[in-house]
């Protein structure tokens, strides 16, 4: 099995910082792409950015500037920095690997349970 632990989320008043951290465990045999997403009540769940293992980095026009996504490939491991928090990007964030478990294996997605992000104005 294989598990995604999100933490780092909370409140923050605008204009604040949050580092989110995600640790992927369990049979691993290699991560391919990492990345967060996040979802608001009503509204579909949307990339917020994506990194590939070489550290090619993807993100949304909406957080282009302000957060920083970064992975730590000996620990599993993504991050997202976030800076200049603004209360729309209040959400739940949810971090997603595309991981094979054994050598001959496709690459499956996992996600992890979410983090509260709350950003007050």
């Amino acid at each position: 099995q294989v598990h995604l632990v999100e933490s780092g989320g909370g409140l923050v008043q605008a204009g604040g910082s949050l580092r989110l951290s995600c640790a992927a465990s369990g049979s691993i045999f290699s991560i391919n792409a990492m990345g967060w997403y996040r979802q608001t009540p009503g509204k579909q769940r949307e990339l917020v950015a994506t990194i590939d293992y070489g550290g090619s980095r993807n993100y949304a026009d909406s957080v282009k500037g302000r957060f920083t996504i970064s992975r730590d490939n000996a620990k599993n491991t993504v991050y997202l920095q976030m800076n200049s928090l603004k209360p729309e990007d209040t959400a739940v964030y949810y971090c997603a690997a595309k991981i094979r478990v054994a050598p001959a294996s496709l690459l499956y997605d996992y996600w992890g349970q979410g983090t509260q992000v709350t950003v007050s104005s």
